[in-house]
């Protein structure tokens, strides 16, 4: 039988995303950041919801272009870091020795020594309630070599991405891997499916 914990957003896990953004004086900061997913297929877009309270919310207004960078277990004291102090009280990238860069295609920092960041435009913006959603348009992503696989494409535990307990508040890294998505159940329900129709 289930028990009742109430209505609260617990679903697990959530990203360990560091959202990095320019302020009004063009310094780079950088935010840790649990609540944020994958939102469209086509155009590719994510969201990230963020308090208004948050030095970062200014940034995304007034910038209209933020960064997705995911850390890996090794920085996993930074990232925290980087959700722990306000960027309107601290240089967080000098703080941990970490390096902003600035991207390509929006204004808006990386920080280079993470493996993986997406390039994002803010297309639209949603208040929700104690957050507000902006959904960025990815234009670009940059992955380190040593994370590619044979596939071409970023391999999630060559990144060793860190994952987040919601409203517990603990890390973790992945485990072990279990199968190909939308191939395992095949043999249970002999079934076809196209995950990402074109």
């Amino acid at each position: 039988m289930k028990k009742s914990v109430g209505a609260q957003p617990l679903i697990f896990p959530s990203p360990l995303w560091v959202v990095g953004t320019y302020d009004s004086k063009r310094k780079p900061n950088a935010m840790a950041l649990a609540w944020g997913g994958i939102c469209c297929s086509l155009p590719p877009c994510v969201s990230i919801s963020v308090q208004k309270i948050r030095y970062t919310y200014r940034n995304l207004l007034d910038r209209e272009a933020f960064t997705v960078c995911v850390p890996s277990v090794k920085y996993a004291h930074q990232a925290d870091y980087f959700g722990i102090v306000s960027g309107k009280d601290a240089d967080k990238f000098s703080a941990t020795g970490l390096t902003p860069v600035r991207g390509d295609l929006v204004d808006a920092p990386y920080v280079k020594e993470f493996s993986l960041a997406l390039e994002c435009r803010v297309v639209h913006k949603l208040e929700i309630g104690s957050h507000t959603q902006f959904i960025g348009e990815v234009l670009d992503v940059k992955a380190d070599d040593y994370i590619i696989g044979e596939n071409g494409l970023p391999d999630m535990l060559k990144a060793d991405p860190i994952v987040v307990g919601a409203k517990t508040w603990c890390y973790h890294r992945l485990g072990n891997y279990l199968g190909q998505a939308f191939s395992i159940g095949k043999s249970e329900h002999n079934t076809e499916y196209n995950p990402d129709p074109k």
